[in-house]
């Protein structure tokens, strides 16, 4: 067996004695989401001062390098990412053709939940002005929304957006999704007619998911 620095031979290595750099590397190479610089302290039994400034070493030889990927802290934790300016390429490998898309009535579902969470759906719908509970559906089983406990006057199940919504949006937290108010100019008057509680559809009518408006998300 070949001998390492440590002077042990490789199959007698413990976690704490493998170089901190490659351990994080190949630890990140399989996480199925971004990993907190506690959860790698912990696993590679370094301290997270430590962890913590050789992830953002890494970050930054990866960007010197000029590597197809990145090294970025998303939704609280590490991933690597291919960088966006070969996303022709990957999308080409990985998507061939078939882009995983929400529809524009599922974005603007997302929207509002991401804007007033916590809100439940009869007050999503009412804003949008539609029956939102397929759509909400959707965006649970794609794990972009998550419940999260009940309305205390009504009772109605209340939801958010989950970390996943964060890491597929690119943003650390919440406080970095962008200012509405530009974007709505109008929004103090739908504010105004939402607090009335009294939606302007039919309940019981069906989704206006509209399949062939798709945005990729």
């Amino acid at each position: 067996m070949s001998e390492d620095t440590t002077g042990l031979p490789a199959g007698l290595r413990t976690v704490a004695d493998l170089d901190l750099k490659p351990a994080l590397e190949a630890v990140l190479m399989v996480v199925d989401e971004p990993a907190t610089e506690e959860h790698l302290a912990k696993i590679l039994q370094r301290p997270k001062r430590q962890v913590a400034d050789a992830l953002r070493e890494l970050a930054d030889e990866y960007a010197v390098q000029g590597r197809g990927f990145e090294l970025r802290l998303i939704a609280g934790g590490w991933r690597f990412y291919s960088r966006p300016e070969y996303a022709a390429a990957v999308e080409g490998f990985v998507l061939d053709g078939q882009q995983a898309r929400l529809t524009q009535a599922a974005l603007e579902t997302l929207a509002v939940v991401a804007y007033r969470q916590p809100v439940s759906r009869s007050r999503v719908s009412a804003v949008r002005g539609v029956n939102c509970d397929g759509v909400m559906r959707t965006l649970l089983q794609r794990g972009l929304v998550q419940e999260a406990g009940t309305e205390p006057e009504t009772g109605a199940i209340l939801y958010t957006t989950t970390n996943y919504f964060l890491e597929r949006m690119g943003l650390r937290g919440l406080d970095e999704l962008p200012e509405l108010a530009p974007f709505l100019p109008e929004a103090e008057a739908i504010e105004a007619e939402t607090l009335e509680g009294v939606p302007s559809f039919d309940p019981d009518a069906p989704d206006s998911e509209d399949a062939d408006d798709k945005t990729e998300l």
